[in-house]
């Protein structure tokens, strides 16, 4: 039967794209490697690490900047953006077998250029550390930062955006769904109806919002300020969250996460600085931190949630610039799905 692992099941390596000078980010591109940077040697601290890089040039110019590459493993190939959470295939799992689900990818309703990231698996799949191993092609437009899953039977997303008519204009709320129970295992959806937050360009993304801690436990984007344009909002997807119930009937262990201070772009336009973009890896959470009074908040109450990880923050205020933080610029590679080469 085929399932969608959670996130803080075993894994095998973590992948991110490396951003390049002929980027977004180039106009702050020292500040987005540093956090890079303390991202990669956090990660080769647990498992291994796969950078995806421009050429032989970038490739040495990353190992300059990183503290162990030992762990590091590295890809060439080409992207549109570093967001490899919304582009990298899905990894289901079988009876222990391990799949690649390549969903197509179009730049967030067609709001960016987008083909290079829509041919990046194709590309993995003919380097060395994947080849050979089971993919398939789907022919649905859904990005991994839209769908949260427990590890069983059940999905978390929002109706915004995989219901936007700039994803899979002409299907169904049933039609999705009928998708996602073949291709990803689940048997049950819980659809949030939920606005984006501010400067969120991915038409409110799952990992912005609510994530799955555990079976029983999911983390949320929340606000107790009367005053905050995403007051009214965050609290009426609070209700829908208190109205879900596990397999067992039971409402869910909601663990409250709280905005920082509003972080602006040099436009004036509020960035979607949040904490439920935090990463699960072996043994430790990596949890976006902005120099705010509220990441120590945010980083007691993952610990209360996952006492056996380490909790640890990582700068992620460059990030937000390009409207993404630590989760959007990873992805997890479930145990069996990474084929080191020996």
């Amino acid at each position: 039967m085929t399932r969608f692992p959670a996130e803080w099941e075993k894994q095998s390596a973590v992948l991110i794209a490396w951003p390049h000078k002929t980027g977004d980010f180039s106009n702050r591109l020292e500040s987005v490697e540093q956090s890079c940077s303390v991202i990669a040697d956090t990660i080769t601290r647990y498992q291994k690490l796969i950078i995806v890089c421009r050429d032989d040039s970038h490739q040495q110019h990353i190992q300059s900047l990183i503290s162990n590459s030992d762990d590091v493993d590295f890809i060439h190939a080409i992207v549109n953006d570093i967001w490899v959470r919304d582009t990298v295939f899905l990894s289901v799992e079988d009876q222990g077998e391990i799949t690649r689900l390549n969903f197509l990818f179009n730049g967030w309703g067609e709001k960016y250029q987008h083909q290079n990231d829509n041919a990046l698996n194709h590309k993995l799949l003919n380097a060395k550390f994947f080849k050979g191993e089971a993919y398939k092609d789907i022919d649905l437009i859904l990005e991994g930062g839209s769908v949260e899953s427990d590890g069983i039977d059940t999905l978390l997303t929002t109706k915004q955006c995989l219901l936007n008519p700039n994803r899979n204009n002409g299907l169904t709320q049933q039609d999705i769904e009928r998708q996602l129970f073949q291709h990803l295992g689940a048997k049950r959806i819980f659809w949030l109806d939920q606005e984006n937050l501010s400067g969120d360009d991915t038409d409110a993304h799952i990992d912005t919002l609510a994530r799955f801690c555990s079976v029983n436990t999911i983390a949320y984007t929340a606000c107790d300020d009367a005053e905050d344009l995403h007051y009214k909002s965050l609290k009426y997807m609070e209700r829908q969250l208190q109205a879900f119930r596990t397999r067992s009937g039971e409402a869910y262990h909601l663990v409250p996460l709280p905005l920082p201070k509003p972080i602006y772009d040099e436009e004036g336009q509020q960035l979607p600085a949040n904490y439920a973009n935090f990463l699960i890896i072996n043994h430790a959470v990596l949890v976006p931190a902005y120099g705010d009074p509220m990441d120590k908040t945010a980083l007691q109450r993952l610990t209360d949630c996952f006492p056996r990880h380490e909790i640890i923050p990582i700068p992620c205020r460059p990030l937000v610039h390009q409207y993404g933080s630590l989760h959007c610029m990873t992805m997890q590679l479930p145990e069996k799905v990474f084929n080191p080469l020996i």
